[in-house]
């Protein structure tokens, strides 16, 4: 009777440990977070401009947001600047990886708009975002928000610069045997690293990252380079990364081609500064002329700094895209990507934020 009493009280004590055990590496789980700093595979949000309009109380720090559990957009109740946004909580885990000094968790943070910096880089890539890892998982940030994050000494705030115009972005999940293709999109975009911690135990298999880090250059770097990401849950993505030696427009010259659809682009469009849309390929890119947020609320892309595209309605290939380039003469010169996906959800997402576009033959 006393043994099996025995045997059963360390059966529930094993159980406890091993409870107790699995909690504490679950919370140690990087990953994208939602609202309610839970882990998910994914979201994405599009951070609404501050408009004119003084009676709508708009602040420019609203925002729109859908993950891997949601199905629709929904707008916020939490403003961009606070930490329990959903930028806020994702990266809570960078500061507290920042804080232990840990050897087993390395960031790379990049930027054309260094925060605090008047001037933009040039000579990097026009691309934005944001990594954190371990040997399990990790998960990518990529967005079009200048001058962010902060370094991650100064904790979390969102910038000045990002409140005015409407911004995007996406965050994914991955497990660490996908870090290898995502060093070798970087090493094309040519992001500039602004504050970054890659311990060795990385290095054998990270080869880019680490140089990033260090600024030191690659001599060769390809034109173009295309790759098929897989988030932890399974969600496939592809990765269009371009450097500054492929001298075109990256969604009619590559992305449209390649995905076999067309596109309709949302990009930062300064005025008399944007190419047109373009029918010249088989498959066609148009500029999206204005975002709809309900049946009386829309904005311009004139006021517009986010950048997606999405497959036109009716199309056979259901394409959705966020990345970091304009549609813009000066872009062609510079590198950058785009991640697609063709999960329905965010498609029907984007695709519902499109209140019209700009055909080929239209002179206005």
């Amino acid at each position: 009777m006393k043994q099996k009493m025995m045997a059963r009280l360390l059966r529930t004590s094993f159980a406890l440990v091993f409870l107790g055990l699995f909690g504490v590496l679950g919370a140690a789980t990087i990953s994208c977070r939602n609202e309610e700093g839970k882990a998910v595979d994914w979201f994405t949000f599009y951070k609404l401009p501050k408009r004119q309009n003084k009676e709508s109380g708009e602040t420019g720090l609203e925002y729109l947001y859908l993950d891997s559990t949601t199905r629709s957009w929904r707008k916020s109740e939490q403003l961009m600047n606070t930490t329990k946004s959903v930028l806020g909580r994702t990266l809570q885990q960078l500061y507290e990886a920042y804080a232990s000094k840990s050897n087993n968790t390395a960031y790379l943070i990049y930027n054309d708009g260094v925060p605090k910096s008047v001037n933009c880089s040039r000579k990097y890539g026009h691309t934005k975002g944001l990594l954190l890892w371990n040997r399990v998982q990790g998960f990518w940030l990529i967005h079009s928000i200048p001058q962010f994050p902060p370094v991650p000494e100064e904790g979390y705030d969102y910038p000045p610069t990002g409140r005015r115009n409407g911004q995007s972005g996406i965050c994914i999940t991955f497990k660490y045997n996908q870090y290898e293709a995502i060093d070798s999109q970087l090493l094309v975009c040519n992001p500039n690293v602004y504050s970054c911690s890659i311990p060795a135990t990385f290095h054998q298999e990270l080869i880019h990252m680490p140089q990033l880090c260090n600024r030191a250059s690659s001599s060769e770097i390809p034109g173009r380079l295309l790759t098929t990401l897989q988030s932890a849950q399974g969600q496939k993505f592809l990765h269009f990364a371009k450097s500054d030696s492929f001298l075109d427009d990256i969604f009619a010259a590559w992305m449209a081609q390649r995905l076999k659809t067309h596109l309709l682009t949302e990009t930062w469009q300064r005025k008399r500064q944007e190419l047109p849309s373009n029918c010249s390929l088989p498959y066609h890119v148009y500029n999206i002329k204005a975002i709809k947020l309900s049946r009386h609320s829309y904005f311009s892309s004139y006021q517009d700094h986010a950048k997606w595209c999405t497959s036109q309605k009716g199309t056979k290939n259901r394409w959705t895209c966020i990345g970091d380039l304009n549609r813009s003469p000066h872009q062609a010169f510079r590198s950058g990507g785009f991640i697609c996906t063709q999960n329905w959800h965010i498609y029907q997402a984007f695709q519902g934020l499109v209140l019209y576009y700009k055909s080929c033959n239209q002179t206005w």
